[in-house]
């Protein structure tokens, strides 16, 4: 009895070190991704591009960002979401400077396709790693996870745009490489080992080892819907990633250092909301926190997209952080809970038609922006998260999680 209650102590601890450890992971990822935003209006002149080809240039990243996503629940089902993880981690450090220091529009075409793909599998294996600790631990941790990417990308959007302006896009390139390896280093060796049960629950759902594998694509149309949800979220995401910075240059006059502030406004306001989203979610419901969510994140894209100068974008961007805080984060939960299917698997399809709106959108947002203006186009954008908010009653398994949580802590008990 007393060894029983040692071994629970040391897997729970092992558990609180692995849940820091995840949330490293996420941070890693998002300090890449704002690092990568103040790069982004560099990219037009350095190799002589218009705003619709670097949207396509985008459209690359995002292509190989969807293709890779739709194995990594395949992956992660045969190796487990730990190796997956550490992988993909390790293989994201030198992907900036990879981009910027490609020589020509062919090379940095293919070097964005494999930013993309690395990303995107490292971004499933993360979801997927913070359900596992969810279980073990028999708490929620999905929404202050995603809280950890949004600080990273505040870290990284606020910090390379200064360190781009006092030594260049490359050494902020190299800089921001040294800093995700070290992080990932460190954090790598604290994740939870994959125990075969725990592999069972989150990549092949109740059923045996030795089943037949879950479809490739699979028929339920509700793990659909809630990517589709997910997906309108992170088009106006990917619009403000991608095309803040631009935004606030050509058409409000900022400088440098303003523009690339964009993104970090609203990646920062985002952090705050996440770390309070699980609090937010366990005392009003995700179905109302989802619902005043998209209606917050609508006001706050319109008031950037009518915004007379640039701080006042700045306020709609932060403003936009908070409605869009929690909306994937529960759209992830709902979907991990959903019935019927392995949670890796409904993770895979949320993440990926989801990210198609982050990774692939900004191509079009880039051909009408530059066709109509960017204010006509963040503010069609600002409808999408309406419809979020109209259909927020389809995330109801979310309100589930901690049921099924202490319902998994129990079992293994």
């Amino acid at each position: 009895m007393q060894r029983d209650g040692q071994e629970r102590a040391q897997a729970t601890g092992q558990a609180k070190r692995a849940r820091w450890a995840v949330a490293a992971m996420f941070m890693a990822n998002g300090f890449v991704m704002g690092a990568w935003a103040p790069q982004i209006p560099l990219l037009m002149p350095r190799h002589g591009v218009t705003e619709a080809v670097l949207g396509l240039l985008i459209l690359a990243l995002g292509i190989g960002a969807v293709g890779a996503m739709l194995f990594t629940g395949r992956f992660i089902a045969r190796f487990g979401a730990r190796r997956v993880l550490q992988t993909f981690a390790l293989a994201l450090v030198p992907v900036l400077p990879l981009v910027v220091f490609s020589p020509t529009l062919p090379a940095v075409t293919l070097s964005m396709a494999v930013f993309g793909a690395i990303a995107g599998s490292m971004d499933v294996a993360m979801n997927a790693h913070a359900v596992e600790i969810e279980r073990r631990l028999g708490r929620a941790i999905m929404s202050s996870s995603h809280g950890f990417w949004s600080l990273g990308g505040f870290v990284g959007g606020g910090a390379g745009s200064l360190v781009i302006a006092g030594w260049g896009a490359e050494a902020q390139s190299l800089g921001a490489a040294a800093v995700v390896a070290v992080i990932v280093i460190g954090a790598g060796r604290y994740l939870l080992p994959t125990d075969r049960t725990l592999l069972q629950q989150v990549a092949g759902g109740s059923a045996p080892l030795d089943a037949p594998k879950a479809r490739l694509l699979p028929r339920d149309l509700h793990v659909w819907l809630l990517g589709f949800l997910a997906f309108f979220a992170m088009v106006p995401e990917g619009a403000i990633l991608d095309w803040a910075a631009i935004y606030l240059q050509k058409e409000l006059g900022a400088d440098l250092v303003v523009s690339g502030l964009g993104f970090a406004f609203f990646a920062g306001a985002m952090a705050v909301m996440r770390f309070l989203g699980d609090a937010v979610r366990n005392r009003f419901g995700a179905v109302m926190t989802l619902r005043v969510s998209g209606l917050v994140g609508a006001a706050g894209l319109m008031a950037a997209a009518l915004a007379p100068v640039d701080w006042v974008a700045l306020a709609g961007f932060f403003v936009a952080g908070i409605g869009l805080a929690n909306i994937v984060p529960i759209l992830f939960s709902a979907a991990g809970n959903h019935p019927g299917l392995p949670s890796a698997t409904a993770i895979s399809i949320v993440t990926m038609v989801g990210y198609g709106g982050i990774l692939i959108a900004p191509f079009t947002i880039g051909f009408l922006a530059e066709h109509m203006g960017f204010r006509p186009t963040y503010a069609a954008l600002s409808a999408l998260l309406v419809v979020v908010a109209l259909l927020a009653r389809r995330a109801a398994d979310a309100d589930g999680v901690r049921a099924v949580i202490k319902a998994d802590a129990a079992a293994r008990a």
